[in-house]
């Protein structure tokens, strides 16, 4: 047989036991909390010093 070939025979017939109960909940730790910063830093000092810790590298 040529490249990629595959025996049709062990292609049927295939059986997968699954449990639906046992499934993932996506939206179990959902929430609408707020964020909030411990700075009062506005968003050019934020940047300036960001740039600053790159710069030490």
């Amino acid at each position: 047989m040529g490249f990629g070939s595959y025996d049709e025979s062990e292609q049927k017939d295939q059986s997968v036991d699954t449990d639906d109960d046992r499934g993932v909940n996506v939206h179990e730790n959902d929430h609408d909390g707020d964020v909030s910063f411990d700075t009062d830093a506005d968003s050019d000092e934020l940047i300036n010093q960001l740039q600053s810790m790159k710069d030490d590298d």
